[in-house]
């Protein structure tokens, strides 16, 4: 019989294909690349958290085979939409659902949830998606808000397409309270945190620090705070966004905002 020339190639450049497994709240397994191991606790749109036995946790990306479970390769995978859905409750200012079982995603509504940058809405879904998902709440990026007036105009709001923003650094008498006021609209809430950017939303303590640095007037924040931690700016984010792993790393601030937020556009039914 003769041989598969090009096919042969084409499934060497693929890999090794590895056995899918869904991931679920208790599992033991272990991470390749670190040898980190422990329990799965929890369960996102982007990564799976661990918790070793030292009571450390670790957040890990889905990635074709990563994990070792019973010390053979798998790769670990989310339970699908079709799953069948668990009686659930939103557990008010916790940023969490409680269920007996996986959730199944909703359908997109209309309502939205408008986050003032990319790391805003990054760290909304990282602590909050399970929630965002299971009432069918979509979250997005605002890139400025210099013309949020006519972006919400453009939205069109109504009684069945309510709409939440968050802002950075809404305080008395800023830029961003003067261009927030321009709004006036009974079908969409303004929320924000007092903090000049999300980072410092997150509390420090996640890195083993009491405060976040001093940044002098008229420095650009995130310049200022990774020089003053000696730290690389192009990869810090990533870094302190998986250090967080509840709302109760977050300041009460920026989890009352968002709370706020997502009450305001859930669904009444």
């Amino acid at each position: 019989m003769s041989r598969d020339i090009l096919g042969e190639h084409e499934a060497a450049k693929r890999g090794p294909r590895y056995r899918e497994v869904v991931a679920q709240m208790g599992m033991i397994v272990e991470d390749r690349a670190s040898g980190f191991c422990g329990d799965v606790v929890k369960i996102t749109f982007e990564a799976v958290t661990l918790r070793d036995r030292k009571n450390q946790f670790r957040h890990f990306r889905w990635k074709e085979g990563a994990f070792l479970l019973d010390g053979r390769p798998v790769t670990l995978t989310r339970a699908t939409q079709e799953a069948k859905p668990a009686a659930a409750t939103r557990t008010t200012n916790s940023g969490s659902v409680a269920a007996s079982g996986p959730v199944r995603a909703k359908v997109a509504r209309a309502a939205r949830i408008w986050v003032e940058g990319k790391h805003d809405a990054e760290l909304v879904e990282h602590v909050w998606g399970d929630d965002l998902r299971e009432l069918g709440i979509v979250v997005e990026p605002l890139h400025g808000i210099d013309d949020l007036a006519g972006a919400v105009r453009e939205f069109q709001p109504s009684v069945q397409r309510r709409l939440g923003i968050l802002v950075d650094h809404l305080v008395a008498g800023s830029k961003e309270s003067r261009i927030a006021a321009e709004v006036r609209d009974p079908n969409v809430l303004i929320t924000g945190h007092p903090f000049v950017d999300v980072w410092a939303g997150i509390r420090p303590k996640v890195l083993g620090l009491t405060e976040w640095p001093d940044v002098p007037r008229g420095q650009p924040w995130k310049e200022g705070m990774c020089r003053a931690l000696g730290t690389d700016l192009a990869t810090f984010w990533p870094r302190l966004r998986n250090r967080v792993n509840t709302y109760a790393d977050l300041r009460p601030e920026l989890v009352g905002a968002v709370e706020r937020l997502i009450d305001f556009v859930a669904p009444i039914d």
